[in-house]
């Protein structure tokens, strides 16, 4: 499948002379792919949700190009989907399409089995964009890169590189993560940054948006035409991580990965002994082996002597001739033959001397299974309540595009009765001067030659 991949990415590179490239582009980009309305292509930038089957790449580590001058606003790169394979769309610095409006990245989410993405949007408040770290500002919520202040845009320089742009708004301010660096591009599921959206970032999303300008949706679509942005071939490491401008991917702002994004290990397992299955706590001491036979005399001491083991007494005189010899249970008294060493406990079994790892093993599964079951509720919860939103998401995109197709409408009926009326105007006016022209009375010279009366031309008529 990487080599089938690898082929399709590099198809534009070996027919793009001699095909045409809208043959090509719906299998290389995610803006050709998606149906209408995906990135950039809604008048509120919602649009429809584009789903993959695998989890995407862990994000990339890179640096922030210069800004290329005042009135720029930072856009996070992020991972797209081209039904086949996943490739990096590199941040940039563009231009807001007004005043007043903030950058809500898009990001991606584990819905019902599958990877759904949700593409950015333009408004007045950073909505919710799955808690992804993307830095520069973009710690997982909300924007700490900058703000809005009377119509000005105040950068951060804590975390904008400003570099030698002449920009005065400018204000410093640390930004203090306290939440573990997570390299994770995605929201739920395993490997997944778990966060909800606040109460305020509910508010945010039914706010207006405005889609994706035309040069960041000419940057997704160019990035996917570079076979070098794919993951199958930088393996996570894009050579072109971050551009200065939208579509300048030779330019000296053109930014590569420092190093490729590791995904998030799962916890390991809590050090010390194994909680024993009757509940008391480990003493971290092994248990004793009960003794099986006596132990060994000491070095130095002498060993029991042999008459203590059978008393003389006990041994009978030989028989006289012509006696009987006594009967065999006689010869040796009961009381004669010390007693066997008692043992105090049963050695154990072969299946309870079993290795401390394989115990830990099987208490590490145990665990495991246990977290499974207490998540499959809450996945399940997030996964209707994400459903839910969706849906509403839908429905408030259908109703805000109804009342756009109504006001369109309206605006074109309005155009021609303009037209109508303006029409109506000119031809009115045009009947009005012939009627005048028809009414005036012809002048006085009218009918006379145009010379007439002067010495050596005729007299005029009278």
């Amino acid at each position: 499948m990487r080599h089938l991949r690898n082929a399709l990415a590099a198809a534009p590179l070996l027919f793009g002379a001699c095909a045409p490239i809208a043959l090509i582009t719906p299998a290389l980009s995610q803006t050709c792919a998606c149906p209408p309305g995906g990135v950039g292509a809604g008048e509120d930038g919602g649009g429809y949700v584009i789903q993959a089957d695998e989890p995407p790449p862990p994000l990339p580590e890179y640096d922030q190009p210069p800004i290329p001058a005042p009135g720029y606003y930072w856009t996070p790169g992020y991972w797209a989907w081209n039904n086949y394979d996943y490739y990096w769309v590199p941040g940039a610095w563009v231009e807001p399409p007004q005043p007043g409006l903030l950058w809500t990245p898009g990001y991606w989410a584990a819905v019902g089995g599958v990877y759904a993405f949700y593409p950015g949007y333009w408004g007045p408040r950073v909505g919710f964009y799955g808690g992804i770290d993307y830095g520069f500002g973009y710690a997982g919520s909300g924007y700490q890169g900058g703000r809005w202040d009377n119509g000005r845009f105040y950068y951060n320089t804590a975390v904008n590189n400003i570099g030698g742009a002449r920009i005065t708004t400018v204000y410093n301010q640390t930004i203090v993560n306290n939440t573990t660096i997570n390299r994770a591009s995605f929201n739920g599921g395993v490997g997944g940054v778990a966060a909800k959206p606040t109460n305020e970032q509910l508010l945010a999303a039914k706010e207006p948006r405005i889609r994706a300008t035309r040069l960041q949706v000419d940057q997704a679509r160019d990035a996917g035409m570079r076979s070098g942005q794919f993951v199958s071939t930088n393996r996570g490491k894009p050579p072109i991580a971050a551009t200065a401008r939208p579509g300048d991917f030779k330019g000296k702002g053109v930014i590569p990965a420092k190093a490729a994004g590791k995904a998030a290990l799962p916890a390991p397992a809590p050090a010390g002994n194994v909680l024993p299955e009757n509940g008391e706590k480990p003493t971290g001491e092994r248990p004793a082996v009960p003794a099986l036979a006596p132990a060994p005399p000491k070095v130095g001491e002498k060993p029991p002597a042999a008459e203590k083991l059978v008393r003389p007494e006990a041994v009978p005189a030989p028989p006289k001739v012509g006696e009987k010899p006594p009967a065999a249970e006689k010869l040796v008294r009961p009381e004669a033959v010390p007693a066997a060493p008692k043992v105090e406990a049963k050695p154990p079994a072969p299946e309870a001397r079993a290795p401390a790892e394989l115990q830990r093993q099987q208490e590490l599964q145990r665990q495991q299974e246990l977290q499974r079951q207490q998540l499959r509720p809450r996945e399940q919860q997030q996964q209707r309540q994400l459903q839910q939103e969706q849906q509403r998401q839908i429905q408030l995109q259908q109703e805000q595009q109804r009342q756009g197709q109504q006001l369109q409408l309206q605006r074109q009926m309005q155009q021609r009765q303009q037209a109508q009326q303006q029409q109506m105007q000119r031809q009115q006016q045009l009947l009005r001067q012939q009627e005048q022209q028809r009414a005036r009375p012809p002048a006085a010279h009218e009918g006379r030659p145009e010379a007439c009366g002067r010495p050596g031309l005729p007299p005029c008529p009278k």
